[in-house]
C-alpha cells in the first residue's frame, strides 16, 4: 500500500512539473513575441498620420483646409497668388516626400535665423516667403484663417511618433558643386521634362507647375538658386522615374531652366 502511494506521488509530482514547465514555456514564448514586436515597432519608419486622426471639430476643419491650400494653392488661395505654383510643387507629396524640403518636423525648427532675410523668422514667416517668392503673390494675413490652416496642417503632419524611427529626408540631397552646361540642359529638358512641363515651360496645372514664364516662381524664389534646384531635380524628377538624372545632368537642366524668363521678385517684400 505504501508502495502504491509512493508511486502515485511520484507520478503526480512529475505531471505537475511538466504542467508548470508548459505554462512557463507559453509565458516565456508570449513574452518574447511581445518584446520582438516592440523592437520591430520601434524600428519602423515614420509614416504619415492617419486620416482618422484629424478630429471632427473646428481644428480638424482647419487641418483639412490647410491640406487643400498646400496642394492646390492657386485654387484655394487665389487672392494671394498670381501664378500656378502650389506649395506641393516644391514640397512634394503634400510636404511629406523625403529630400523635397518636407514639412514633417518643421515646427520644432522655429524660430530660426534666415540668412536670406537676415533675421530670425517664425514658421508663419516661412509660409509668407513661399507666397511672395515661389508663388509670386502677396503675404497672407498673419492672424487670418488661411495662415492658421497652414500652421495646423504642418503641425498635424509633424505630430510625434515616439515608437518609430525619426523622419528621414530633411531638406534636399547634397550634391557636389559642378559647372553647368545649359546647352546640354536644353536637350535633357526636351527628353525628360517637356512631356509634363511643356516645351514652353508653362506646365499643365494643377498637376505639373510652370517652370518658367509669367505664372512660374519669381527670381527671388529658392528654386531660382542653381544648387537648390539641381538638388531638388536630381532626387525628385522626373516624378515617374525619380533619381535617373546624374548630378551633372541635374545641374545642366537646372541651368537651362533658370536661363528662361520669369517674373521679378517684388522687393517690397524683401523682409521675407
Amino acid at each position: 500500500m505504501k508502495s502504491n502511494v509512493g508511486v502515485f506521488a511520484i507520478v503526480a509530482g512529475t505531471v505537475l512539473l511538466y504542467a508548470a514547465a508548459i505554462v512557463a514555456g507559453f509565458w516565456v514564448k508570449d513574452f518574447s513575441i511581445d518584446r520582438d514586436q516592440i523592437q520591430l515597432h520601434k524600428g519602423m519608419d515614420w509614416t504619415p498620420p492617419l486620416e482618422s486622426s484629424i478630429p471632427n471639430n473646428a481644428y480638424g476643419d482647419s487641418i483639412r483646409r490647410g491640406r487643400l491650400l498646400f496642394n492646390e494653392t492657386p485654387l484655394y488661395a487665389s487672392q494671394n497668388t498670381s501664378g500656378k505654383v502650389a506649395c506641393s510643387s516644391c514640397h512634394a507629396e503634400g510636404g511629406m516626400q523625403p529630400y523635397a524640403s518636407p514639412m514633417v518636423g518643421l515646427p520644432a525648427k522655429f524660430p530660426m535665423f534666415n540668412a536670406r532675410a537676415g533675421h530670425i523668422i517664425s514658421l508663419k514667416d516661412r509660409v509668407q516667403e513661399c507666397f511672395v517668392r515661389s508663388e509670386n503673390g502677396k503675404p497672407l494675413d498673419y492672424k487670418g484663417e488661411t495662415m492658421q490652416a497652414y500652421v495646423d496642417y504642418i503641425n498635424w503632419l509633424s505630430q510625434p511618433e515616439p515608437n518609430r524611427a525619426p523622419f528621414k529626408g530633411r531638406g534636399l540631397v547634397t550634391l557636389p558643386d559642378l559647372k553647368p552646361d545649359p546647352v546640354h540642359g536644353r536637350q535633357i529638358y526636351a527628353e525628360q521634362c517637356a512631356g509634363c512641363h511643356g516645351g514652353d515651360g508653362r506646365g499643365r496645372a494643377p498637376m505639373f507647375p510652370p517652370v518658367w514664364g509669367p505664372e512660374s516662381f519669381n527670381d527671388g524664389a529658392g528654386m531660382n538658386n542653381l544648387q537648390k534646384m539641381a538638388a531638388f531635380v536630381q532626387h525628385n524628377m522626373p516624378q515617374n522615374r525619380m533619381g535617373i538624372l546624374t548630378p551633372q545632368q541635374a545641374y545642366d537642366v537646372s541651368a537651362y531652366i533658370q536661363a528662361q524668363p520669369r517674373p521679378a521678385f517684388n522687393t517690397a517684400y524683401k523682409h521675407f
